[in-house]
């Protein structure tokens, strides 16, 4: 095919199947289908790759606003666009990438919700014997994210230490379950936990092989699941999500997802004086300036705490 009439569509479309599928994961493969599918391609999909200009990607914006797509959505068109017209420079198709000279609206800040402790209270009673009791209790205690909490081997769980080995994760997409490992070596990690949620955790162990022997399927491994379904196989992360949702919605407490777990044990260990670097190790972050980004309004409450700090230092001072 001529160079000068390969429209964006098809370009992405050869992107997708040729570059993508190797060097993505199948989850975030999947999120560029559907942003080349809903987003670009039925506006700009049939304007030629070399014709392509700023103008193009400007007015595109704007009409994904109007049209009620949230920034921070759009945003994530202009980082895929600028990523595959980058790509189409290094095969030589395009002279420029016009995607570097448009800017994208800017994303509004996510706000972070977080349980308080009564919350918390009411949902660990509610769902209290039920089978993702646990599975809430550790992602609380750990700051876990839903994909690393299903995808725990019982060989993962420490007793003696009272820790549990992240090391990989759960990723589902459209009808497919996959383990994955973290994208940095800071995503493995060792999580001490409180004692009463080992002592549960050790319990539970004792549980699932219980039940593994009254249906006849021998004991478990220390290769298998720590929260498998009955029959020992993986729980999707979508069915954990629906079953948090449910629970909120029973408690009438609205505007807090699963991954507020997370947000609540960060949270919490600001609230305590705790390190960012400690933090940042514990949630599996790639970076502190990660965990700044994200929880750097709450540390940034803790400031009149340092002051009052320095004042005992100066007072000390004047005692001597």
């Amino acid at each position: 095919m001529n160079p000068s009439k390969v429209t964006l569509s098809d370009y992405l479309a050869d992107w997708h199947n040729d570059y993508a599928a190797v060097h993505v994961t199948p989850k975030t493969a999947e999120r560029y289908k559907q942003l080349i599918k809903n987003q670009i391609a039925p506006n700009i999909g049939q304007v030629q790759l070399q014709r392509l200009q700023p103008a193009h990607l400007q007015g595109l914006y704007a009409r994904l606003l109007k049209a009620g797509l949230a920034p921070r959505t759009v945003g994530h068109v202009h980082r895929l666009l600028r990523k595959t017209i980058s790509h189409a420079g290094t095969m030589g198709l395009v002279q420029r990438n016009v995607a570097t000279l448009v800017k994208p609206p800017k994303a509004e800040d996510v706000e972070i919700t977080i349980l308080t402790k009564e919350q918390i209270a009411k949902l660990l009673t509610h769902v209290k014997g039920r089978t993702i009791y646990l599975i809430l209790v550790l992602g609380l205690a750990t700051g876990a994210r839903r994909g690393e909490l299903l995808a725990l081997r019982i060989k993962d769980f420490n007793p003696e230490n009272g820790t549990v080995r992240i090391e990989r994760s759960l990723e589902q997409t459209k009808g497919q379950l996959r383990f994955k490992v973290p994208k940095t070596k800071h995503g493995k990690r060792t999580v001490t936990v409180p004692p009463p949620v080992v002592a549960e955790l050790k319990a539970h162990i004792i549980k699932v092989q219980e039940r593994r022997l009254l249906l006849g399927m021998g004991r478990a491994s220390r290769d298998d699941l720590l929260f498998p379904r009955w029959d020992g196989q993986v729980r999707s992360p979508h069915w954990l999500t629906q079953k948090f949702s449910q629970a909120m919605a029973a408690l009438k407490i609205g505007d807090i997802t699963l991954h507020s777990l997370r947000h609540t044990h960060a949270s919490q260990l600001i609230a305590s004086g705790m390190d960012v670097l400690t933090i940042s190790r514990r949630l599996g972050h790639g970076s502190a300036a990660i965990t700044l980004r994200v929880y750097g309004h709450l540390i940034e409450g803790k400031d009149a705490e340092a002051a009052k700090v320095m004042e005992h230092m100066f007072n000390s001072l004047r005692t001597e």
